[in-house]
This record gives structure tokens, C-alpha cells and sequence, in this order.
């Protein structure tokens, strides 16, 4: 399955506030239909709120269902907390800690500026969005104007909180460290990742 390009508001309308794939917030509160759905004939079903919690996770990150099932299959042969181990692989893909960083207003964004080569790690120019960050990786910007002038404008208009504390950021360098996997508390998408995991359960 391909990823998602349609209209992000419609999505966000359905699974509620998805930072990773944009910032804007709809100004209709029904749900996407010709008027919604009501309270009254709203059915869920367990099944159904798997569904959207692994949908969730899908829109946020930007990811593939094939892609959501080999991450679901790593964290299942490594040992921890399945979910938490879930989402630490998707927050250390390097589109992921280039939002994280600001340098991008959303993952979508971020894996652009991956692909077109305007990120290095450790010095090197990785154009891979979904390639695995390890700790103590310096995460930087190619030397060029271009890439400096597009990322220290994205950092400008950055609309959300602090960089979370498993990164450092220097803004004059336009540089970041992975510190540390990421702190469950601070993650900014809303989420039961224990139901994502039952989801997959009987694959």
C-alpha cells in the first residue's frame, strides 16, 4: 500500500491531531461524510479502534502498511516493551528526528529534505528517510546555501514545543545529537500503542 496524498484535514478530522503530518486543524468538528457521524449510530467495534489507533500511526509517520508491519516485526524479535520499542524504531527514522529538530514543519517535509540530500549524518549526506538513527549520531545540513537557508527558516517558523530531551539542537550550527531513545511521555501524537500490537497480533 502506497502512501496517503490526499487531504490531510480529512484525516485529521477522523484520527484527531497528527503532528507528523500537519500542524493545521480543521475547522469542521463532525467526522469526514456528507454530515458526519452521530453519537447515536456511531458503532465500535474493538477491531475498530485498533484500526485507527494503527492508522494513527500510519498518517503520522508517513509510512506504508508493509513499512508499519516490518517495524511491528522488529520489535517483536527484540527484547522490552513491544510498544514502546515500536515507537522508538519510528521516532530514530531520520525523517522522524528531522521533524523532531524543526527542520522541517512535518515528516513529510522532513523526508523531502532527506531525499533531495540536504541532511548528513555524521558528516555523510544520507538521502534514506526511513534509515535507523543510533545514539550519539550528529544529525547536520549540507554545506550549501540552499539546504542552510530552507532548514534555518523552517527552525524560524517552528510552531510547537521545545526539541524533546532524547535530542540537542545548536541552531547556529544547524546541528543535532541523538542523546538517548525517545522519552514515551514526550511524544506529541496521542496514542495507544498496546492496541496497535494487538492489531498485528494474529500475523
Amino acid at each position: 500500500m502506497s502512501r496517503y496524498r490526499g487531504p490531510k484535514l480529512r484525516i485529521t478530522r477522523r484520527l484527531g491531531k497528527l503532528p507528523g503530518l500537519t500542524q493545521k486543524t480543521s475547522k469542521k468538528s463532525a467526522r469526514p461524510g456528507q454530515h458526519g457521524v452521530s453519537e447515536g449510530k456511531k458503532k465500535t467495534t474493538e477491531y475498530g479502534i485498533r484500526l485507527e489507533e494503527k492508522q494513527k500511526l500510519k498518517f503520522n509517520y508517513g509510512i506504508s502498511e508493509s513499512q508499519l508491519y516490518h517495524y511491528i516485526k522488529e520489535a517483536r524479535r527484540r527484547k522490552g516493551v513491544t510498544g514502546l520499542i515500536l515507537l522508538q524504531l519510528l521516532e530514530m527514522r531520520l525523517d522522524t528526528i528531522c521533524f523532531s529538530l524543526g527542520f522541517a514543519p512535518t515528516i513529510a517535509g522532513a523526508r523531502q529534505l532527506v531525499n533531495h540530500g540536504h541532511i548528513t549524518v555524521n558528516n555523510k549526506v544520507v538521502d534514506i528517510p526511513s534509515f535507523q538513527c543510533q545514539i550519539n549520531d550528529i544529525i547536520g545540513v549540507k554545506r550549501k546555501s540552499t539546504s542552510k537557508n530552507i532548514i534555518d527558516t523552517n527552525l524560524k517558523t517552528r510552531n510547537f514545543i521545545d526539541t524533546p530531551t532524547h535530542l540537542t539542537l545548536d541552531k547556529e550550527k544547524l546541528e543535532g545529537i541523538v542523546k538517548n531513545y525517545c522519552d514515551r511521555n514526550e511524544l506529541l501524537l496521542e496514542l495507544n500503542e498496546l492496541l496497535v500490537i494487538e492489531y498485528y497480533s494474529r500475523r
